[in-house]
């Protein structure tokens, strides 16, 4: 038990410094590293295992909607990214620029993609002749640099992995299309295997990407009642098309512009996920996404029969497809319980010589801590019912956390209260002006989460300036 208290010890409680709780979480269960560069992190095996598995169940939903995957070189040459004037002004504060080559300075510096809209539009101009040429419906999984003057991990790297979809559409109606479908893939994805609950709505125009005409959002709300945009959808409509001169020619023989998006998420999920669900025994997985689901361990593994015992439910897991492992080195029980529970291993499966006896194994739950006593017979019934109710649990209670902690504020003062007092997303009705969004980050200390879908008319009058209201809008803290 020594063992137990000293590792859990070691994380800070997050009702005490939330902030120092999550870098104890990222560092303790062995996600994350830092190096010499700041904001530069290496993504360790069991947190690189995290993406690679959120990667594979997003790229087969990408791919069942006919998207491809493709790769276009990190370097942007100034001058291509300057076609795009909104675009680079939103970018330029945070580029990084290639500026020698070995030892001869470039003509033309070179920056390290921030975004690659430029690249593929010079692409798109290449290929794109005829509307036989179009859609096209690419993916890019890759690393982008955006120098970032505060890091944190997962949460904002100046190096951070994303995936990156750009595709072009004859009408503006099938690019529109393309972006809701996009966003809503991101929910599903985010609620059914992340285990994170949203709100989907549009951007303002101040806080839509640089460049875009409208973009779509995916807003989660964390354990400490901070926002955190989890994946975004954008409408470009013809801007850069007409920028880099990109034409079809239509069915009606006339040369046209076509209309393009872009949709991305990023390794910020994975702090997301670590905010949504941790607690202050660390990491708490969505099964879905664990790279590790259920840990066998032999108690008292000395004794005859045990570790084959445990060789037998591994073998009988992997066979059922759950991603298992065996823990048979000589660790106590209580270093291998707490160790498991930092890292959020889903479900802990304990075998021993009286569990032998009577035919059964003790199957513990991360996320309640439930323990239950399973015959061995049902093995293979039991245990994908169990992380099923993991999931389930674990959104249950995200969904709550996200309900609980939305109010209807009818004032700029009842925000400011909400949020100086508890936290979370504050519904009110907006003017549609940008004087009050400033306003409201001015004297509330909030910004525009997004205008949701769902809409509801809370009052008739902007929270703000008393004007008439156009639309409902959630407020808060974000990260």
């Amino acid at each position: 038990m020594a063992n137990e208290k000293k590792a859990v010890s070691a994380i800070t409680s997050m009702d005490e410094d939330f902030a120092q709780w999550y870098t104890d979480v990222c560092t303790k269960a062995e996600l994350i590293d830092y190096t010499s560069v700041k904001g530069m992190f290496i993504y360790r095996p069991y947190g690189y295992a995290i993406w690679e598995n959120i990667q594979a169940e997003l790229d087969r939903r990408f791919k069942a909607t006919g998207h491809e995957n493709v790769y276009l070189p990190v370097l942007i040459p100034e001058s291509l990214l300057q076609k795009e004037k909104d675009h680079v002004e939103g970018f330029a504060p945070e580029c990084a620029w290639v500026t020698m080559g070995g030892s001869e300075k470039l003509e033309d510096r070179l920056c390290i993609r921030p975004t690659s809209e430029t690249l593929f539009c010079e692409h798109y101009k290449n290929i794109i002749h005829s509307h036989r040429d179009l859609p096209k419906l690419y993916n890019q999984w890759c690393s982008v640099l955006r120098w970032e003057k505060t890091s944190r991990p997962f949460l904002r790297h100046r190096e951070f992995l994303w995936q990156e979809g750009h595709t072009m559409h004859a009408t503006a109606d099938e690019a529109r299309e393309e972006t809701q479908r996009m966003l809503n893939i991101y929910a599903d994805f985010m609620e059914n295997v992340l285990a994170m609950p949203v709100v989907k709505g549009q951007k303002t125009d101040k806080e839509k990407f640089n460049g875009a005409e409208e973009t779509y959002t995916v807003e989660c709300m964390m354990h400490d009642r901070k926002a955190l945009q989890a994946g975004t959808s954008h409408y470009f409509g013809d801007g850069f098309a007409k920028a880099f001169d990109i034409t079809f020619t239509g069915k009606d023989n006339v040369l046209h512009h076509p209309h393009q998006t872009s949709w991305g998420v990023s390794t910020r999920m994975i702090g997301g996920i670590i905010m949504t669900h941790g607690d202050d025994r660390g990491l708490v997985l969505p099964p879905r996404v664990a790279p590790i689901q259920a840990m066998v361990i032999p108690v008292a593994q000395h004794k005859e029969g045990v570790l084959e015992a445990a060789q037998a439910l591994l073998e009988r897991l992997r066979a059922l497809g759950v991603r298992a492992r065996l823990d048979d080195s000589d660790n106590s029980m209580g270093w291998k319980a707490a160790e498991y529970e930092m890292k959020g291993v889903p479900l802990r499966i304990e075998i021993g010589p009286k569990d032998m006896e009577k035919g059964q194994c003790c199957i513990c739950r991360r996320d309640s801590g439930e323990k239950s006593f399973v015959p061995l017979a049902e093995l293979e019934s039991t245990v994908p019912a169990l992380l099923d109710q993991v999931h389930e649990g674990l959104f249950a209670r995200a969904k709550k956390n996200l309900e609980d902690h939305t109010r209807v504020c009818h004032t700029v003062d009842e925000v400011k209260q909400f949020m100086v007092s508890e936290g979370g997303f504050a519904k009110t009705m907006w003017c549609g002006e940008l004087d009050c969004e400033l306003k409201m980050k001015e004297l509330a200390g909030v910004s525009s989460r997004c205008i949701p879908f769902a809409q509801e008319q809370v009052s008739d009058t902007c929270v703000c300036c008393g004007k008439p209201a156009k639309k409902m809008i959630l407020w808060g803290v974000a990260y």
